[in-house]
């Protein structure tokens, strides 16, 4: 019966290591100061031999560091014999193989392997899942949040998503709340929480800048004459000239179309300080006299919310578009899909980026600022497998460029195409992108009174 392998501690400079085990074990500057600081983490896998010593069989180059830091112990796992390292390897692998295997199994099964030094490129080799997988559920299982979802019966990409979100209990109660009640939503809303954290982090760091420079900035600015605060554009000084930025007492911060964030000078105080409304010329209209109403403010909340939910549905939608053209067959119904692009929607054919065609269909890229310069032209020439996967990916790639932030205002029967065709084909549709989609159905007659 085998012996249970025990965890001890040992210096690691008593343990022996074969020279030639790992040849692209070199040890980099780098690697030796992360052992020297943060010391072994994972064990390594050893068998004591009959004359006592300790053989590493599994971690020869944390071993190597671990001495080379000085630190004085290192933590092994002592194995009955060499064969039994692969016994323990081959027996997880058999148990990730069972079809009723959950993915919380599945994670745990690839904690051990991790455990006994075996790495995400192997395991994903012994266990025939990718290795994108594999390093997503190690990532997942080596934090609190994300073990303890995996406990719940999560899956690993959404344990991996309530990981990323640990510091935020907002973001993570919406997610709870996304995977219990609408789990096909979780890409669509773990999107939007990125850029709403990424937004906010560009906006305080903005903040903090202006602040440092000793630039005061107002909340609010207002359109017409009962703000207290006005756009120095909106204002004439006392003479009668034009007021220019040098008159602003004050900043507003603005985000752009693009989300880039600007100050905008301000007068606070206008009217004390002799400051009046200021006409546009080559408009025939003067400035707003009053502030917005209410059904202006909500009209203009509404504009830059879905913007923004379109912004994030992009980023999803092009990357499910990634993974399914990374899969080995061409999805069902591809032939018609481009064939009625090219008939019915031309644009999407001439007018394609090449570095979102490439970038779907999974090609390296290297940067160029070669002028019409094509990374999909560039991998069809290097290689001639899997063309139709090119081509699916050059007309997905021609109907986004067509699809904007505000495409939802206006929807055209080219959008419907494109994302009726990704619903078909498994996509789902974000509430802004079902805007778009819904555009098209008739409108049911009113019931006669």
């Amino acid at each position: 019966m085998n012996a249970t392998p025990t965890l001890e501690m040992f210096d690691p400079a008593t343990l022996t290591v074969d020279i030639n085990v790992r040849k692209d074990a070199a040890l980099t500057a780098d690697f030796v100061a992360s052992i020297k600081e943060h010391g072994v983490m994972e064990p390594v896998i050893a068998h004591r031999k009959d004359d006592g010593t300790v053989h590493v069989l599994m971690g020869q180059r944390r071993t190597r560091a671990a001495v080379e830091a000085g630190r004085p112990l290192i933590p092994v796992m002592i194995i009955e014999s060499p064969e039994e390292a692969e016994r323990i390897v081959t027996q997880v692998v058999e148990n990730i193989q069972r079809a009723e295997l959950t993915e919380a199994d599945e994670a745990d099964a690839y904690h051990q392997l991790s455990l006994i030094g075996v790495s995400a490129a192997a395991i994903a080799k012994k266990t025939g899942r990718t290795k994108t997988n594999v390093e997503s559920a190690l990532k997942a299982k080596s934090t609190e949040t994300g073990a303890a979802a995996l406990g719940k019966g999560y899956t690993i990409e959404a344990a991996l998503i309530l990981a990323e979100f640990e510091s935020d209990e907002e973001a993570t109660a919406e997610i709870e709340s996304v995977i219990m009640d609408e789990p096909d939503m979780l890409l669509h809303v773990t999107q939007q929480l990125r850029d709403k954290r990424d937004r906010a982090a560009a906006l305080a760091a903005f903040t903090a800048e202006l602040e440092a420079a000793g630039t005061i900035i107002v909340p609010e600015c207002g359109y017409g004459e009962d703000s207290e605060t006005l756009r120095v554009t909106s204002l004439k000084r006392a003479d009668g000239e034009p007021a220019t930025d040098e008159d602003g007492n004050a900043v507003y911060i603005e985000t752009g179309y693009r989300g880039e964030h600007s100050a905008v000078a301000v007068v606070t105080g206008w009217k004390d300080l002799g400051f009046t409304l200021r006409y546009y010329s080559g408009y025939g209209t003067s400035a707003p006299k009053g502030p917005m109403t209410d059904e202006q403010k909500a009209e203009r909340t509404t504009l830059i919310e879905n913007n923004k939910l379109m912004q994030s549905a992009t980023v999803v939608r092009r990357e499910w578009v990634k993974n399914l053209l990374a899969k080995k067959q061409a999805p069902k119904g591809w032939q018609y899909f481009t064939l009625h692009a090219i008939t019915h929607h031309p644009e999407t054919a001439s007018g394609y980026e090449g570095k979102v065609a490439a970038e779907m269909v999974g090609a390296k890229i290297e940067e160029s600022n070669q002028w019409a310069w094509n990374p999909l032209r560039d991998h069809v020439a290097k290689t001639t497998a899997r063309p139709e996967f090119g081509l699916i990916a050059l007309i997905c790639a021609g109907y986004e460029k067509t699809i904007q932030k505000d495409s939802w205002r206006s929807p055209s029967q080219t959008h419907r195409d494109y994302l009726n065709q990704l619903v078909v084909w498994g996509y789902t549709a974000s509430e802004t992108e079902q805007i778009i989609i819904d555009s098209g159905k008739p409108v049911e007659d009113e019931p006669a009174a």
